[in-house]
């Protein structure tokens, strides 16, 4: 079967050479029988901080998104970008694959793009006279899925089984997908014109939804001063950015993030958050236990990199709202007061108690 990728004109794909590394990890913990689980920890520390340092040069007045970022590349998740036009999400995602020295793929999402153009299709070859399967854009580490509501629902749902199972099924063959594979969607909270919002299912694969909001004064001024510079328009360069991440790299941040201990009574907390969320007042439908699993990934890796030993409940606490905002629905009533979603898990979080170190 030929594995050569379709181009429909939706689709943009990237690859970046694959450069050295001064910070790399064993991916292979077997490679190197004599290596220190302390050391390796520390360079894993050493490289995840680089590498948000320099996230933190392209998108300027953002390093609470960018740690959201790293924070689901690190807990193996995939990420819902939410914020209006002009803020950067293309551009973060872009400076990411800058930093990561295997296969980046984007995908405008529009309505007549079909489930085919995303994870390939069938196409006969009248040489051989059979027909070759042609892998899509799907087929990559990195997929960045731009303005993914533009699309309609059967179109998002070609997503669902490489977001969770890691794999497409084309023709009835089951064809895994490259690892790491992270999935980064965006979309716009405000637009609803030609729309169609995410179905529970497709959203609930997401780790993470995070929302991009404006900068602060002195960090906007700071970019206009940069862009203003630049020759390359309105937008921030990003082809300065070092690539400090090799596939293997990533593979080995996620185990040793992954290694990292945490209590019962840390985990426990975790549990009852997303078990609260089921039953708290103000909110009609409450967060399944993807959702436990998700806050604890999630706060291995915040450990990773804040360079911490074992997780602590403010780990768990930090990427609480994150995790949980796009699992639960809010009451009509509510909704109609212009309460948000959080607002409530902000209560929420505040009282339902955490474990005491």
């Amino acid at each position: 079967m030929s594995d050569q990728p379709t181009e429909p004109s939706h689709v943009t794909h990237e690859l970046h050479p694959g450069e050295p590394t001064r910070d790399t990890i064993d991916a292979e913990p077997q490679a190197a029988p004599t290596s220190n689980p302390a050391q390796q920890r520390q360079r894993a520390i050493h490289l995840a901080q680089a590498v948000r340092h320099e996230l933190q040069k392209a998108l300027i007045g953002q390093d609470a998104v960018i740690d959201d970022v790293l924070t689901a590349l690190i807990g193996g998740g995939h990420v819902l970008l939410e914020g209006v036009p002009g803020l950067g999400k293309t551009l973060l995602v872009r400076a990411l694959a800058r930093c990561f020295g295997g296969d980046f793929a984007r995908i405008q999402f529009t309505p007549d793009l079909m489930p085919s153009d995303v994870t390939g299709h069938a196409v006969y070859d009248m040489q051989s006279e059979q027909f070759k399967l042609r892998k899509g854009p799907l087929f990559t580490h990195l997929l960045l899925a731009d303005e993914i509501n533009r699309a309609p629902a059967k179109t998002q749902a070609a997503l669902l089984e490489a977001m969770q199972e890691r794999q497409v099924t084309l023709e009835g063959r089951a064809l895994a997908v490259p690892q790491p594979f992270m999935v980064l969607a965006t979309q716009n909270p405000i637009e609803q014109e030609g729309t169609y919002p995410l179905p529970e299912a497709e959203l609930d694969r997401f780790m993470l939804k995070v929302r991009m909001d404006y900068p602060q004064a002195e960090q906007e001024l700071e970019m206009v001063r940069q862009v203003t510079r630049s020759t390359r328009s309105d937008m921030l360069d990003v082809q300065p950015l070092r690539t400090l991440l090799q596939a293997r790299d990533v593979q080995a941040l996620q185990r040793i993030a992954s290694e990292l201990p945490a209590d019962d009574q840390v985990l426990d907390y975790a549990v009852r958050l997303a078990r609260a969320t089921r039953t708290w007042p103000g909110l009609a439908l409450g967060a399944g236990p993807r959702a436990s699993i998700a806050l604890v990934r999630g706060a291995r890796a915040r450990t990773l990199l804040r360079g911490g030993e074992f997780v602590l409940p403010d780990d768990i606490k930090g990427c609480a709202l994150a995790v949980l905002r796009h699992r639960v629905r809010l009451a009509p009533e509510l909704d109609m007061e212009g309460t948000t979603v959080d607002q409530v898990l902000k209560q929420l979080l505040d009282q339902v108690a955490a474990p005491r170190r």
